[in-house]
C-alpha cells in the first residue's frame, strides 16, 4: 500500500484547509483499512489528529481538532479527506497519512498501530 498526501499549503488563521490521502495497491480491500492521520511540529513529537476507521467503523479526533476538522473517506476513490476549519497557527505542522488493516479500537489514536505512512503535507497558519 503507498499513501499520497497532498493538499497542505499556506493558510491564514481562521481559514480551511482539505488534506487528501490517496491510497494506492489495496483495490477494493481499501475500505477494510483504517486511515489516520497525524501531525509533526518542529521539535515535537507526532501526534495524532483523526482517523476513520475500516469497514464503516468509527471516526475518532484529537481533542485539539475536535469540532474544527472532519475525517470522511471515498472508498470509491480509495481516498480519505481531512477537512480542517478555523485553523489556528498552532496547528502549522506536516500532517501524515497512514494506514492499517488490524488495529483495535484502543490504539487507533497510536502512531506505532499503523502498518503504512505517506510522505506528508506540510501545513503553515499565519497568525
Amino acid at each position: 500500500v503507498q499513501l499520497q498526501a497532498s493538499g497542505g499549503g499556506l493558510v491564514q488563521a481562521g481559514g480551511s484547509l482539505r488534506l487528501s490521502c490517496a491510497a494506492s495497491g489495496p483495490g477494493p480491500t481499501f475500505r477494510t483499512y483504517t486511515i489516520g492521520w497525524f501531525r509533526q511540529a518542529p521539535g515535537k513529537e507526532r501526534e495524532f489528529v483523526a482517523a476513520t476507521r475500516g469497514n464503516g467503523g468509527a471516526t475518532l479526533y484529537a481533542d485539539s481538532v475536535k469540532g474544527r476538522s472532519t475525517i470522511s473517506r471515498d472508498n470509491a476513490k480509495n481516498t480519505v479527506y481531512l477537512q480542517m476549519n478555523s485553523l489556528k497557527p498552532e496547528d502549522t505542522a506536516i500532517y501524515y497519512c497512514a494506514a492499517g488493516r488490524t488495529l483495535i479500537l484502543s490504539t487507533t489514536r497510536e502512531a506505532s498501530a499503523y502498518h503504512y505512512w505517506g510522505q506528508g503535507t506540510q501545513v503553515t497558519v499565519s497568525s
